[in-house]
């Protein structure tokens, strides 16, 4: 049975064949020879226009000859002139080539025109993204792009183009990823209640008093255990040591920072999330902030091209993160 049908394809296939000759075309880089050479009725033109040389556009030029059986071009003085059978082939050729040109010009148009949908975690799109957004704008005004509040995992099948995330998850290994920032984190409250949260030492470092409250969030739960394992400043297991009374719990992160910028504590803040408040004198951070071994990354489900619009967001992210406080 298999034997069977297994002939019966390669007869299909030789038949197919046998059709081919007659069918078969030059190459279209010889064909845009030809095209050239007849609309400028000179190989030394083409060759310029195309950037080859005279003899790379002759051969081209050749080669469509032998294909089709027959002279293309009558030459005489140095110049070229279609002969009967050249003006049949450049009428087609001329049109073909332009036609693929419009269709070529029509999908730039299209790209250039997409809207690209940018997933950003929450926090980082209200307290920095949006914040700086116009400068992206201002930038390329050409480029429409849609931002929405996301976290965790993409779902690349909903329309999403981009990603913006912290690797605190597996995004796997099919994902286009590109570094943009290490997070920095410190303890962050309002400039008002230093003197209540934090205890300065002889030598002018400061250190959290015991009895200070401490903010935490759901979307974050980690954040003073991260902080006490990345920073010599802070004593082992001290969150522990700190009455549950005194503690905080906010269901979002964002919402711990606008806490600690209202006076209700000290919460781990990102040094990227919470610069533009420090500049305002709405928050300080008095202990500085230390890497904590994560990281910003754009994200895609494919890797994209030079000169494109991902690429062009890309290198203003980065460009607006190297410019950040380190």
């Amino acid at each position: 049975m298999i034997s069977q049908e297994t002939g019966d394809s390669d007869s299909q296939i030789d038949g197919l064949s046998s059709l081919s000759p007659s069918r078969r075309m030059p190459s279209l880089m010889a064909l845009r020879c030809f095209e050239a050479a007849a609309r400028l009725e000179s190989f030394s033109r083409a060759a310029d226009e195309l950037h080859l040389t005279h003899g790379a556009v002759s051969r081209a030029v050749r080669a469509v000859e032998e294909e089709l059986g027959t002279p293309l071009f009558e030459r005489r003085n140095r110049r070229v002139f279609l002969n009967d059978h050249g003006r049949v082939l450049f009428d087609g050729v001329h049109a073909g080539l332009a036609q693929m040109a419009q269709a070529a010009d029509a999908v730039r148009q299209r790209v250039a025109r997409h809207a690209l949908l940018l997933s950003c975690e929450p926090t980082l799109l209200m307290r920095w993204l949006i914040p700086r957004w116009g400068d992206f704008q201002v930038q390329h005004p050409d480029i429409t792009v849609h931002l929405v509040a996301g976290g965790g995992a993409v779902d690349w099948g909903s329309g999403i183009d981009l990603a913006l995330r912290r690797n605190d998850f597996d995004w796997g290994r099919s994902t286009h990823s590109v570094p943009l920032r290490e997070e920095r984190i410190g303890p962050v409250c309002q400039p008002q209640k230093l003197v209540q949260l934090f205890a300065q030492a002889a030598d002018g470092r400061y250190q959290l008093r015991a009895d200070a409250t401490l903010l935490h969030s759901k979307t974050r739960p980690h954040a003073w255990q991260d902080w006490q394992k990345y920073t010599s400043n802070s004593p082992k297991a001290y969150v522990q040591q700190v009455p549950a009374a005194i503690n905080l719990v906010f269901e979002h992160f964002y919402l711990s920072l606008q806490a600690a910028s209202a006076g209700l504590g000290v919460a781990v803040g990102p040094q990227l999330l919470v610069q533009d408040e420090m500049a305002a004198g709405r928050l300080a951070a008095p202990l500085g902030f230390v890497a904590d071994g994560s990281q910003y990354c754009l994200l895609a489900p494919y890797a994209w091209g030079a000169g494109s619009a991902q690429q062009k967001l890309c290198d203003w992210l980065l460009q607006q993160m190297a410019q950040e406080g380190g």
